[in-house]
């Protein structure tokens, strides 16, 4: 039992009403102990006494992490209470009906309608293995039919339980799902006949019991059967013993069959008038059980169902009313009525209503069957004789006749069933679905049971064989030593049932006993097996009854009425009346009576039938017939069974078994006792009982080592995981026997697993406590730090505090003394002051007296003083007088003496000659002096001229100026005359003025009397308006904030039924999309089927030999013309689409904006162009300085090139703007408001782009102004002059440019050399930047790089040597991956740029070369003799090509297979332009639209069509093939729309484009074919993609562990899961984004449409992201928190695929939506209310159904996690009840978005496409 002798193991204990409860141990076991300690989980303690004889200790309790698996054999404890409680809890609390218990599936009745049958269940568990997903009857279908496959061997499900427990709805289903996987190998819809036989079975063989309201009454074995390709091809249907008697008697409660209320029912229909039928209640057969309505079913409708199912299986309306005429009948002949007329004899009524109708409807005689039916005739051996019959016993024949016609319908029903679904075509293998009774015991048990209860014993013994022999062969399998498990061998039971004298050979002889009866039968087997046979038993209070000890419990028969059942006596002579009947369909009933087929013979079918009606007879002698006829039903039975068990013993068994929860039908309600009941009863505890006596718990070595890896230490990982695990398991587990290793697993005896897991989770626990001390550790110090922190930051504050206290102390002390001091020193201060004063008082007035006195007396003097000054001058002035005049005298005198005395001397001296000869000498000296002195004079007269000039233009200028101020002031002196007049007649009018005012104010003063009175008049009038005011005005408020609300209300309205209006359009285009798309693959689909028909029909006829094999159905014959006429007839009868619906609302001004836009891009190019011509060019200057001055002429036409290009951008920007104007006027002057009114969304995102638009003109223009100035300088630089560096001679010029306009147009010149030089600086500078940019990008990548690499080093360096060395393998092969995917994008991105360049240098040089040539005629010829000779480009005549291919009407065909059929994509995506075998397919139509061919163009297109089409179905799932005609297609559509003449499509070209447009044919109706093949193209992409991504998306987003140790493997069952561990062939993340990483390239490549390839990727995000989701809702395993982060991580790595390809604007993050709130739903906490309510917010993107059903799947990983409580989850439900969603459980994996193609021109001019010589099309000329 295990060891449970550690105080608080749990364990289990019987108890009377839960039959198991949980207890804990309260105290240590120890050997001899015979009570235990015990407390319950309701809080009671319990002394539980051990069974002294057994002393069986209790069944211990499975930890809780394996409570609720999906497998009861991944128990570690198997035992009953521990299966009970696991059904229970996945019942009850995770809402799950379905769980393995080994190899049987137990499928418990809900009692509701659950979401889980649907066809995308159906999808979802196609395909996968059966331990990969939840447990499911689709399930166990998968697996049978994938081993019918895989083993070509029959299989067989075997369904049983009790009546209720849902075996007919579980094989229902079981069949539908062969129906929908299979599907049929002809046109016939087999399927569906094997899905329409259920309803008719139902209605004749199913009844409300009081177990169920759908029983099924009878046993039922039906094959279905398949072909050599495992599709349906038909279905054969065996029954067994079919309750007869409940259509003569019902119990309470009960109702007879379906099939009667339904004709009741329906008794009103026009076509039922003639059975005559009424209320149920009406019949005696059908009134019994006095509940006649189900609740919840209408048998109207139940009937309409049942006439519909038969009339799809074949079965005419005029048979189907003979069986309503029958089964009517039979409701009559029930209301017969007998009267007796004594003990013996008995009559009927004359004209009995009841008979009379059923003797018409029957068609035969009234009187006979009156008669027979109140006699029967006795045979003797010397005479016959007609003997009359009580009244019982003719009840008892009238029932027993209408028990007898049933059956006898029932089976020609079912005969009629099984040749509607039976095949001409060779039948391979088949699925056998077994519905059969389980094993039952009631109160009262008759031969009914007995017969099941003996069915059930034969498969019970299959079972235990079957499971004993997979033991076997598992152990065998791994090499492991067994010995033979004791099992129970119910044989013994089987002999004395059916052996020789056994119970069925003892009833069958005292039925052949003339005077047999129950009590003779029953003392019969008391005298045989009484005290023989231990299993046989009597019971001690009767001796009409007998005890068997079945395989599930002991059952008590009572013998009454089992001879009467087992002879089941019908009258011939009723017999015969009935088969002289004139109803055709009444004798036919009765056939086989007459055929008496044996029951060991075979059918023609080769099939042998189980089925065997009672009474079968055979021609030939009487004795032989009479013989045949005395088969009993026993028998009967015994043979059908054998046969059954030869059926299922030749077949691969499958078995679910079914259980019954509770007897009152209510969901979700588990009644342990009858669930244990019925789980002894089914044979599950005897299979747990089988795997428990083995090894039942199962771990490969690589799962053991993943799970307890934390058991072992590093030393002990070896590089051998087999040895490693044997090595920790001997340390863990010292008893050997409780392991053995096999060859790829180990086997644990139970409660291994559990004491691992406490071991593990001992482990963990001993970790996790140690992380929680240390992080407590860590919180507590940081507190302390914390703490003692805060207590330094307190003292601090207080000491400060206290300092600032002290501080202020010794402040206020200080200031107090300084005020002492200054107060005493001011009082001080004072009194000396008070002293001074009076002392200087004192003193100022003796020394003023003092002062006065001294004054007078300096007065007195100094007026004496100055008297006598003036006196004393006086007198010597005087004196000084007379004597000066008498000087001045003398020397008059003295002076003429001595001039008279010089006269005398001159006088004389002038007699004398030689006094004039001296004065003559003197004289020519002074007259040369004073002729010099005369020459200076003039000098000086010149200067003082010049000066005196000056000055007399000074005062000239000084005076002017002086007159102009006189003259001013003579003005203002006027003017202040003026003043002052001005001033006097103002005083005048100032002096009136105040007269008025005088008069004015005695009048105001008046005035303001009577205004004061009119005032207060008007205040009162005043207030009592402002009170009305107030009053309206508040009115007024109320009833503005009402129609404001009302406004508000009516525009929120308005705008939510815009929006919702909108919403629903835009979902109603879709939905028109995609049901148009999905029809236009339903037709690709039937069209490829007739193909494959018409391929069929063809080898049929040429190859009729039976040996031949079948042709591949992707090859097919060529298609005829017709094909494709078909298709333009049915687009003609399609309505209208738009494609592109942006276009069609506006096309001119879309088309406008695409122009300009393009005209933009052009001028960019443009504008580089002329940047690199002009870098070119200042190059050659600087290489050939002297060569410029021999070649100003060629200069100056490089010159006039550049003013061409110049004048060219100029005129461009003058179009740009001309066309934004009319764009601006037709969005002015556009008719739909809706789209082009000011406040529409539209027009603002229109007028955005035309600003911006326009932004970029202006910006264009700026820099054709900055080309200009460029041109300029360098036509200034390169002109023919003499350029000197001197600066005087630089100061020369200068002083020559004495014009002004040179001198401006020199600072302009400067102005704009500076404006140049400083855009080349910011241009460079901005180079700068976003080369820093780039660099410190690229350096962030490196980090995140050398980190990545840093983590992996990190991992690697913990894993062993050789996973260490895989791992960087790994990793190096990885990253070389990733290097070389990278290095091929920039290799595809220079290849691009390479025949770009080309591109632009075939025209530059074309341009070149013409300039050279107009230069060459512009040259003199000396020149050109002086020069040297160079080569001239003579143009080519490639100029002159139109764009056009010419072929010849027979070269059609070689065109198509070269160009289509035998094309390889690869080739052409890597070596050609995308695109070009559409360029070359439009070209070839172009020339025949040239030469107005239509026959060809038809012919063409149809050819193109029909060969892409056939490309497509010969190499469809190829995705480089499908992609690359798909990119092909819709480039050729959009070629046909561009060079298509409309107005909508040629505003894009330019005007060589416009040149091309198709001139005589309108293909409007070719382009709307096309699009529907590029629809189915895009169709054919998304499944080839979806069957390559399909494989990878469950095991790299759910399986495996990208986030290596997060998620734990939990021990599974019996049916292994796949491992998340990654191998060589395992799916990772890293495949998923190489593949598409891998599909995106190739797009690239193929140059397809960036919208379409966004299309695309939106497509695959939804498949990833609905398959992930899909199977997480399945999956019971995968629901765990762990599994939630590693979800979450995936999902990012794909968003940030989507970043790197610049694709998060497509919408596929948005459809990953679903599958993140999931992830996310694992990881929150489920525990409050406010939990709810965020899970409630978060989850938007999911239903109802999958939160509740992730909630419901949640289960922990680890002890530490919890499980979803109940009351959570029915919050949540409770919140979500309005919320109006989807109730389907899964996505729609298979849903494909429409498609749309939005135009998108090509700027590729035809006339440049070259074609390569590879492509083999040497046979088409350019024209």
């Amino acid at each position: 039992m295990g060891v449970i002798s550690e105080k608080f193991a749990r364990v289990w204990i019987p108890d009377p009403e839960e039959v198991w409860k949980s207890a804990e141990l309260l105290k240590d076991y120890k050997p001899g102990d015979k009570v235990l300690l015990l407390h319950l989980e309701e809080g009671k303690d319990l002394e539980y006494r051990l069974d002294p004889k057994t002393k069986e200790l209790p069944h211990l309790r499975n930890p809780d992490i394996l409570v609720g698996e999906n497998d009861l054999t991944a128990l570690s404890y198997l035992h009953e209470p521990a299966v009970l409680h696991n059904l229970r809890v996945r019942f009850i609390d995770s809402k799950l009906i379905y769980t393995y218990c080994g190899i049987v599936l137990v499928a418990i009745n809900p009692y509701e309608q659950l979401p889980i049958y649907g066809e995308d269940i159906i999808n979802a568990y196609s395909g996968q293995n059966m331990g990969d997903m939840d447990p499911h009857i689709f399930a166990v279908a998968e697996e049978a039919y994938k081993q019918m496959a895989r083993d070509e061997r029959n299989q067989s499900i075997i369904v049983s339980g009790e009546s209720g427990a849902g075996k007919t709805v579980s094989a229902k289903y079981a069949m539908r799902y062969f129906a929908t996987v299979s599907g049929s190998a002809s046109e016939a819809n087999v399927e569906e006949k094997v899905l329409a036989s259920n309803p008719i079975m139902e209605s004749i063989g199913n009844a409300k019991t009081t177990r169920n309201d759908n029983s099924s009454r009878f046993g039922k074995y039906i094959e279905i059967g398949f072909d050599k390709r495992y599709r349906i091809i038909g279905a054969n249907m065996r029954t067994y013993l079919l309750e007869k008697s409940r259509v003569v008697f019902q119990a309470e409660e009960e109702r007879n069959y379906h099939i009667f209320y339904q004709l009741c029912a329906s008794a009103n229909l026009p076509e039922f008038k003639m059975l005559r039928l009424g209320n149920a209640n009406n019949f005696h057969y059908t009134k019994q059980g006095g509940s006649p309505v189900i609740e919840g079913v209408d048998d109207t409708k139940e009937m309409a169902h049942t006439r519909q199912a038969c009339t799809l299986l074949g079965i005419s309306e005029s048979y189907q009313m003979g069986i309503f005429r029958i089964l009517a009948g039979i409701l009559h002949l029930g209301n017969v009525a007998f009267t007796s007329r004594d003990s013996d004899s008995c009559t009927i009524p004359p004209k009995h209503e009841p008979l009379s109708i059923f003797c018409d409807l029957m068609g035969v005689d009234y009187e006979e069957m009156c008669h027979w039916l109140c006699h029967r005739k006795l045979a003797t051996t010397t005479e016959t004789y007609i003997k009359p019959i009580s009244k019982l016993q003719a009840t008892n024949a009238r029932d027993a006749l209408a028990k007898h016609i049933y059956a006898k319908l029932f089976n020609w029903i079912v005969d009629h069933v099984n040749q509607a679904l039976h095949s001409a075509v060779k039948q391979h293998s088949f699925i056998g679905v077994l519905d059969i009774y389980g094993f039952e015991t009631f109160e009262i048990n008759s031969f009914e049971q007995f017969c099941i209860n003996y069915a059930n014993e034969k498969l019970q013994q299959q079972f235990n064989m079957h499971v004993f022999k997979l033991e076997q062969e598992e152990y065998m399998k791994e090499q492991i030593p067994w010995t033979l498990i004791d099992f129970y061998d119910n044989q013994p039971c089987i002999n004395l049932i059916e052996s020789k004298l056994g119970i069925l050979d003892l009833l069958d002889e005292e039925c052949k006993m003339p005077k047999g009866t129950d009590d003779t039968w029953a003392q019969k087997l008391y005298n045989t097996h009484l005290n023989k046979c231990a299993l046989f038993e009597k019971p001690r209070l009767s001796n009409k009854a007998f005890i068997i000890q079945h395989f599930a419990d002991k059952v008590e028969y009572q013998c009454e009425g089992f001879l009467e059942k087992n002879k089941d006596t019908v009258f011939e002579e009723q017999i015969k009346v009935l088969k002289s009947s004139k109803f055709k369909m009444l004798p036919e009933l009765f056939q086989d009576d007459e055929k008496a087929i044996s029951p060991t013979s075979a059918t023609s079918s080769g099939r042998t039938p189980l089925t065997r009606t009672p009474a079968k007879l055979t021609k030939g002698r009487p004795g032989q017939t009479a013989k045949e006829h005395k088969k009993t039903v026993g028998h009967q039975f015994r043979n059908s069974l054998h046969l059954l068990m030869e059926t299922l013993n030749a077949t691969t068994p499958h078995y679910v078994r079914c259980i019954k929860p509770n007897d009152f039908k209510f969901p979700f309600t588990f009644d342990e006792k009858r669930a244990v009941q019925q789980l002894r009863a089914c044979g599950v505890l005897e299979t747990i009982r089988i795997s428990a006596a083995g090894f039942p718990s199962r771990w490969t070595y690589q799962e053991f080592f993943s799970r307890y890896r934390v058991l072992m230490k590093q030393k002990d990982v070896l590089s051998d995981r087999k040895q490693t695990c044997k090595n920790v398991l001997e340390k863990l587990i010292a008893d050997k026997d409780k392991y053995q290793f096999g060859k790829t697993k180990i086997f644990f005896r139970a409660g291994q697993v559990a004491y691992l897991e406490k071991l593990r989770a001992d482990k963990l626990r001993a970790a996790c406590i140690r992380i929680q001390k240390t992080i407590r550790g860590w919180l507590l110090r940081k507190k302390y730090l914390r703490m003692r922190k805060a207590a330094i930051i307190v003292q601090r504050y207080v000491r400060g505090y206290q300092a600032r206290c002290y501080a202020k102390f010794l402040r206020r002390t200080k200031a107090a003394t300084i005020i002492q001091k200054y107060w005493r020193m001011y009082i001080v201060r004072r009194r000396y002051k008070i002293k001074r004063m009076a002392t200087i008082v004192l003193q100022s007035y003796l020394r003023g007296y003092l002062a006065r006195n001294r004054y007078r007396k300096m007065l007195r003097e100094h007026k004496a003083v100055i008297i006598q000054k003036w006196v004393r001058g006086w007198l010597a002035r005087t004196y000084y007088r007379r004597s000066m005049h008498a000087i001045i005298y003398l020397q008059c005198c003295f002076r003429r003496m001595m001039a008279k005395r010089e006269l005398k001397k001159l006088k004389i001296e002038a007699r004398s000659v030689e006094r004039y000869k001296k004065l003559h000498i003197g004289m020519e000296n002074k007259i040369m002096q004073l002729q010099r002195k005369v020459d200076e004079q003039n000098k000086d007269y010149k200067c003082l001229m010049e000066k005196l000039t000056n000055l007399e233009g000074i005062y000239t200028s000084e005076t002017e100026k002086l007159r102009s101020d006189l003259e001013r002031l003579q003005l203002s002196e006027e003017e202040a005359k003026i003043a002052t007049g001005r001033v006097l007649s103002l005083q005048e009018e100032i002096a009136k003025l105040r007269k008025d005012l005088e008069q004015t104010q005695s009048e105001k003063k008046s005035i303001e009397e009577r205004a004061d009175r009119y005032k207060q008049e008007t205040e009162q009038l005043v207030s009592n308006l402002k009170e009305e005011n107030t009053l309206l005005k508040q009115e007024k408020e109320a009833l503005n904030h009402l129609i404001v609300e009302q406004a508000k209300e009516m525009t929120e309205t308005m705008e939510k039924k815009l929006v919702e209006e909108t919403k629903q359009l835009e979902l109603d285009l879709n939905d028109e999309r995609l049901r148009y798309q999905n029809l236009l693959n339903e037709f690709s689909r039937l069209e490829e089927r007739y193909d494959d028909l018409k391929e069929e029909m063809t080898l049929m006829v040429n190859v009729p030999k039976p040996g031949h094999k079948r042709t591949d159905s992707t090859h097919s014959s060529n298609e005829s013309e017709y094909t494709f006429s078909s298709e333009i007839a049915e687009t003609e009868d399609m309505p209208l689409r738009t494609e592109e619906p942006s276009e069609k609302k506006v096309p001119l001004d879309m088309s406008l904006f695409l122009k300009l836009q393009k005209r933009v891009t052009e001028l960019e190019q443009e504008k580089q162009v002329m940047q690199d011509e002009l870098d070119r060019k200042e190059e050659q200057v600087l290489r050939s300085k002297a060569k410029e001055e021999e070649r100003p002429q060629i200069r100056g036409a490089e010159l006039e090139y550049e003013s061409l290009k110049r004048q060219e951008l100029e005129s461009e920007n003058k179009k740009l703007k001309n066309e934004l104007n009319e764009l601006r006027k037709a969005l002015s002057e556009k008719s739909a408001p809706e789209v082009t009114a000011p406040g529409a969304p539209a027009y603002r995102v229109l007028m955005e782009q035309l600003t911006s638009v326009s932004e970029e003109l202006d910006v264009r223009k700026e820099e054709v102004l900055i080309l200009r100035s460029q041109l300029v300088s360098q036509k200034e630089a390169i002109q023919p002059k003499n350029t000197m560096t001197d600066s005087t001679i630089l100061l020369e010029d200068v002083q020559k440019m004495k014009d002004k306009g040179e001198i401006a147009q020199a600072y302009i010149g400067l102005k704009e050399t500076n404006r140049l030089l400083e855009s080349q600086l910011q241009s460079q500078k901005r180079s700068h930047e976003n080369e820093a940019e780039a660099l410190r990008g690229e350096i962030q990548s490196l980090k995140e790089e050398n980190n990545r690499q840093q983590q992996l080093l990190a991992q690697n360096l913990q894993l062993p040597p050789e996973a260490r060395i895989e791992a960087s393998l790994q990793h190096e092969i990885t990253r070389l991956t990733n290097e070389n995917l990278d290095l091929m994008e920039q290799l595809e991105k220079q290849d691009k740029t390479v025949r770009k360049l080309k591109k632009q240098l075939k025209v530059f040089a074309k341009k070149i070369g013409e300039l050279e040539v107009g230069q060459m005629e512009n040259i003199s010829p000396g020149q050109i003799i002086d020069e040297p000779i160079r080569p001239v480009n003579i143009p080519r005549k490639e100029k002159d090509f139109q764009g056009m291919l010419e072929y010849k009407k027979e070269d059609e065909q070689k065109l198509v297979k070269n160009l289509i059929l035998e094309l390889k994509p690869r080739g052409v995506a890597v070596n050609l332009i995308p695109g070009l075998p559409a360029y070359i397919l439009f070209m070839c139509v172009r020339h025949a639209d040239y030469l107005n061919d239509d026959q060809k163009v038809r012919s063409l297109l149809t050819s193109t069509i029909n060969s892409i089409k056939k490309v497509l179905k010969k190499r469809g799932d190829d995705f480089e093939t499908v992609s690359f005609w798909l990119s092909n297609t819709c480039r050729f559509l959009h070629c046909l729309k561009q060079y298509s003449g409309e107005e909508g499509f040629m505003k894009h070209n330019t005007s060589r484009q416009n040149e091309h447009c198709l001139t005589n044919f309108d293909l409007a109706e070719y382009r709307q074919v096309l699009s529907d093949l590029a629809i189915q193209i895009y169709q054919q992409l998304v499944r080839v993609l979806e069957n390559i991504l399909q494989p990878m998306i469950v095991s790299g987003m759910l399986e495996h562990e990208t986030i290596q140790g997060v998620s734990g493997v939990k021990p599974t069952g019996l049916r292994k899961r796949t491992s998340s561990i990654a191998d060589e062939g395992t799916y990772t993340l890293d495949s998923i984004l190489r593949q598409l990483n891998s599909f995106h390239s190739v797009m690239c490549q193929h140059g397809m449409d960036p919208e379409l390839i966004k299309q695309v990727v939106k497509q695959m995000f939804y498949i990833v992201g609905a398959i992930t989701l899909n199977n997480l809702l399945l999956r019971k395993d995968m629901c765990s928190w762990s599994k939630g982060m590693q979800i979450r991580y995936n999902v990012s790595q794909l968003e940030e695929w989507l970043r790197d390809k610049n694709l998060m604007n497509s919408g596929a993050k948005e459809t990953l939506e679903p599958l993140i709130q999931a992830a996310q739903l694992l990881q929150v906490k489920k525990k409050t209310d406010d939990d709810a309510e965020a899970i409630c917010s978060m989850c938007s993107a999911l239903t109802t159904a999958q939160i509740v059903k992730v909630l419901n799947l949640y289960t922990p990983v680890n002890e530490f996690e919890e499980r979803v409580s109940v009351s959570f989850i029915r919050t949540i439900q409770m919140r979500l009840r309005d919320r109006k969603d989807s109730p389907q459980l899964l996505m729609d994996a298979k849903h494909i978005f429409p498609v749309t193609f939005p135009f998108n021109p090509s700027s590729l001019a035809l006339e440049t496409i070259q074609i390569p010589a590879s492509l083999g099309l040497g046979f088409i000329s350019r024209v």
